[in-house]
């Protein structure tokens, strides 16, 4: 047994992964828990969902990146509880694991305000399941529109519905406008899939309302040039098969994906402490737990205001300096050293919108158009864990921009699970019941 201080990190994200690197190599002993066995490069699992790139592409095994570091050791796992008191951390098969210092980064997900069953009509994105189930979805209501039109002889409407107008249903209404308009308009041959609508839904009187407003309405705009239709000030109040309710009207429509709510992690709550919310954790400057200086939430979990009296934005930038902090506070303390309270650098956000489309505002510095997209591809890239990765992801970009071609078009799933699907999402309520136990199983066999 090791007489090294030993860390537990819970979650294998951005933040997670940061403070575990932060603590490769030093004189303490690392666990790191996750119930996947790969770190999901998130901001770029829209590009899986539309068939740009492959899950394998932007996923990277945990063990593999860290697997020079000594003093760090991966379990796959669900943490389902934990003990302040006794140090102690629970497995969901009920293994109790101490600790002496404690890292929860386990993130966030999409969150329906109090409509829980809209999930099953309109899934949002967070990880690659979500991805490859939103991809399944956005190529089987083109292939349905084309089995009904080679067998009836007319084209249907296809409309797609995006809700909510943050960074993530701004690129997916991009990504499916352009995947209508010049993707799939020659592989179709009974319908004209240029005339597919693609409609987004935003509750406020701007899309991405997080960057200055000129940005804003330049993103609008951008939109608006690839076909995508922006309804701003429009609330989204209730979600039926093949159908969304906007104010009081109804949109028939075969695909809606949400975009918009983010709810923390119920770990947060798991561990006895104040939340807002969102069940983001209220914590100290250092980061650390009110009344247990040994315990740290960062990421998304946190909720912590900057100096200036905005809170700390959840985006990965964040997470991955939260990341770092709460590990240098760890062995701060190891040495008797005095902590430091976490301060936030903005190094800027951006955002894409299509082939060529894009915001950003980096040091003050505003960019649109070309010089955006180009400068996010860059970055992005960058970013991105492995070699292999990289090389894969800047090829597929290549091919897609010289052609226009999305590489990973595939649709997944068993015989009885795709006749389903079908049926569901033409709106046939005899299948309603068969499709969602089906889901209702499969997510039980699996951690939620």
């Amino acid at each position: 047994m090791s007489e090294l201080p030993r860390v537990i990190i819970v979650g294998g994200g951005f933040g997670g992964l940061w403070a575990a690197k932060a603590l490769s190599g030093k004189p303490v002993e690392v666990i790191l828990i996750d119930r996947k066995n790969h770190h999901v490069f998130q901001p770029l699992l829209y590009q899986v969902a539309t068939a740009v790139l492959s899950p394998g592409e932007i996923a990277y095994p945990i063990r593999r990146i860290l697997h020079n570091a000594e003093n760090i050791e991966v379990i796959l796992g669900e943490v389902t509880g934990f003990d302040r008191e006794a140090k102690t951390v629970t497995l969901d098969d009920g293994t109790q694991v101490s600790y002496d210092y404690l890292i929860v980064a386990a993130g966030a997900r999409h969150a329906y305000f109090g409509n829980d069953a809209w999930e099953t009509f309109a899934p949002g994105l967070k990880t690659v399941e979500d991805a490859v189930e939103i991809r399944r979805r956005i190529f089987l209501a083109f292939e349905i529109a084309e089995r009904k039109a080679a067998l009836a002889g007319t084209q249907e409407p296809l409309n797609f519905v995006v809700v909510g107008g943050g960074p993530t249903g701004v690129e997916l209404a991009g990504a499916i406008a352009d995947i209508a308009r010049q993707a799939l308009k020659k592989d179709f041959k009974a319908i004209d899939t240029t005339k597919a609508r693609v409609m987004l839904f935003e509750g406020s009187d701007r899309v991405l309302g997080t960057f200055a407003r000129e940005l804003s309405e330049s993103a609008k705009r951008q939109l608006e040039e690839l076909g995508v239709e922006v309804h701003l000030n429009s609330f989204v109040t209730n979600i039926e098969p093949g159908r969304v309710q906007v104010g009081n009207q109804w949109i028939d429509c075969e695909v809606v994906l949400w975009a918009t709510g983010v709810a923390a992690s119920p770990l947060g709550k798991a561990l006895v402490a104040e939340t807002d919310k969102a069940g983001r954790v209220f914590v100290e400057a250092d980061l650390s737990v009110p009344g247990s200086p040994e315990v740290f939430v960062i990421g998304d979990m946190a909720s912590l205001k900057q100096e200036n009296g905005d809170p700390v934005p959840g985006v990965s930038p964040a997470a991955m300096q939260m990341g770092t902090h709460s590990a240098n506070n760890i062995l701060a303390d190891i040495k008797g050293n005095a902590r430091e309270n976490f301060r936030y650098v903005d190094k800027g956000t951006m955002a894409t919108i299509g082939r060529r489309k894009a915001i950003s505002d980096v040091f003050g510095i505003k960019t649109t158009g070309l010089v955006a997209w180009l400068f996010w591809l860059f970055l992005h890239v960058m970013f991105l864990i492995g070699f292999r990765n990289r090389f894969a992801v800047m090829f597929n970009w290549f091919w897609a921009y010289l052609t226009r071609e999305r590489s990973a078009r595939l649709i997944t799933g068993d015989a009885d699970e795709l006749r389903d699907a079908l049926i569901f999402m033409e709106g046939e309520p005899a299948a309603k019941e068969v499709f969602e136990f089906r889901r209702v199983k499969k997510a039980g066999t699996k951690t939620p």
